[in-house]
């Protein structure tokens, strides 16, 4: 076998080692990524605290928060508790006296009763009727800005079915078994989950913006990383001594402004 035949032979394997090497980096790299991550983690624990404040300032300052309130109806009169027939005729009424509370006409009962700015739609989407599986009672709720404007809205809903239900419907008088209350708190925003959320995603996104930074890198910066992108062994590494740097000649740039 000639020189030339063992140099190219050589050269061969060499570039076939960098396959393999290279094959094998994105391996290493998901590890130096994580090296990277964990190096980083006071950034990344710094940047999601800046969005858990920001998220809990806006929630305390630039939210409105909102009210519930709840009064409840009982579907059966107390005269026809024992009565077999009217309990089971009370279940089947349950979800067509839920239907009621979408009529125009008790929705405007309840605005021109107490002289509200509200239009339908939005009696609609701020009130909440449900019914629990299992029992005749109809949990009629109401949000509002105002803790009071809630509580006397849901107790207007509840008085202004009822009559309404006796009136069209020819049957008993659905009896109100609870009348809602002011809310002491509100439902809605929830800071703690707002504050959670914020940073949560501020440590994704931080986390994130270090690996695109992390992936988009492709300068080679040791010798290791020659060998693995070429498969050729570096043959001497110079290192760069910084201290040893002359520092510039302060007077000379003086003295050649001066001039």
């Amino acid at each position: 076998m000639t020189e030339q035949q063992k140099t190219g032979d050589a050269f061969f394997e060499a570039q076939n080692d960098g396959a393999i090497l290279s094959a094998g980096a994105r391996m290493i790299d998901l590890k130096d990524l994580f090296y990277r991550l964990a190096s980083g983690w006071k950034i990344i624990v710094g940047f999601a605290l800046v969005c858990a404040v920001l998220a809990g300032v806006y929630t305390l300052y630039f939210v409105t928060p909102m009210y519930q309130a709840t009064s409840i109806l009982y579907v059966l009169s107390p005269e026809s508790i024992l009565n077999v027939s009217s309990l089971q005729l009370g279940t089947a009424l349950t979800s067509d006296y839920i239907k009621v509370f979408d009529m125009w006409e008790v929705h405007e009962a309840v605005i021109s009763n107490l002289n509200l700015n509200y239009t339908y739609a939005q009696m609609r989407d701020n009130l909440s009727v449900t019914n629990t599986p299992g029992t005749r009672m109809l949990d009629i709720s109401f949000t509002s800005p105002s803790p009071t404007e809630a509580a006397a809205i849901a107790n207007e809903y509840a008085r202004v079915a009822s009559e309404y239900i006796q009136e069209t419907m020819a049957t008993d008088k659905p009896n109100t078994m609870s009348q809602a209350l002011e809310p002491a708190n509100p439902v809605s925003p929830s800071l703690s989950r707002n504050v959670l959320i914020a940073f949560g995603l501020g440590g994704v996104l931080a986390a994130g913006v270090m690996s695109a930074r992390f992936l988009t890198d492709d300068k080679i910066k040791t010798s290791e990383e020659i060998r693995e992108c070429s498969g050729l062994v570096t043959l001497a590494v110079v290192p760069i001594d910084e201290s040893a740097a002359p520092a510039p000649d302060k007077g000379k740039k003086q003295k050649g402004k001066s001039e």
